[in-house]
């Protein structure tokens, strides 16, 4: 009652906003996207005169972009509004989950947190020699002879496999930039971009981490025993509620759980 009334003074307010899942492009059910999240993310940073942000992440990751997308969004109002943000991760802060992880100015993780991941990946599957065992044949027609790049249905090429890594190449430079902009002297000197992972207390000992902790007792420890926490988490679409799933979403959940066992989770 005591924050309507003028003249008194209200307790710490922390926005805790929860980053659960695969981060892909719209059109998933349950995925994290910039253009999803985007209107919670402002409502967290511009409701009231919160004393910091909190983010609850637990993601394997996925697109790049949007990783990207959603973390220079949290830096431009914790910048614009100059609050402090923290990352807490529960089971997983891996490839793109941990690009988000470094939009805060700290990261605290559970003793059994999988982080880093700084890597990426590129998967699929090759079915040419399935089809011709099977009589069917493959038309292609194309203007510009990249235009068919890796294609399943075709026997790969080498000049196919060169520009694809010459893509992850560039996409792998932008995200060891913004791990070094965002951690810099923490950092130590062991080569940390190979996409290895670690655990707990030792992500501490390469400087990812600032140390293990919890969201709760952490922000009490802040910002006193009298903090208010008030979660923001993305709204699942109307079906997905009730169980019914579209087969896309239904695709989408076994492909975030393949991407989730990746760590044993």
């Amino acid at each position: 009652m005591k924050r309507f009334i003028p003249f008194i003074a209200k307790d710490p307010v922390v926005p805790v906003i929860r980053l659960q899942g695969m981060i892909a492009a719209g059109g998933r059910a349950a995925a994290l996207n910039d253009a999803g999240l985007g209107p919670m993310i402002e409502k967290a940073f511009r409701r009231g005169k919160p004393a910091a942000v909190a983010l609850v992440i637990n993601s394997p990751g996925g697109s790049p972009t949007q990783s990207s997308l959603i973390a220079a969004r949290i830096r431009r109002l914790a910048d614009e509004k100059s609050l402090k943000v923290y990352a807490f991760v529960e089971d997983v802060a891996a490839s793109g989950g941990y690009w988000l992880a470094t939009a805060a100015d700290e990261i605290w993780v559970d003793e059994n947190s999988i982080v880093g991941s700084i890597g990426v990946i590129s998967a699929g599957f090759g079915f040419d020699e399935f089809i011709t065992r099977h009589g069917i044949q493959r038309r292609v027609y194309t203007a510009g002879k990249s235009k068919s790049l890796l294609d399943p249905f075709q026997p790969e090429k080498q000049a196919d496999v060169k520009i694809i890594k010459a893509l992850q190449g560039q996409i792998h430079e932008n995200f060891i930039t913004q791990v070094k902009s965002r951690r810099g002297t923490k950092l130590s000197e062991k080569d940390l971009f190979t996409g290895e992972v670690w655990v707990g207390e030792a992500a501490l000992k390469v400087g990812l981490i600032d140390g293990l902790g919890h969201v709760v007792p952490k922000m009490k420890e802040l910002f006193g025993d009298k903090v208010r926490l008030v979660p923001y988490s993305q709204r699942r679409p109307f079906l997905s509620r009730f169980g019914a799933q579209v087969m896309g979403g239904g695709l989408g959940l076994i492909e975030e759980r393949a991407e989730f066992a990746r760590y044993g989770l």
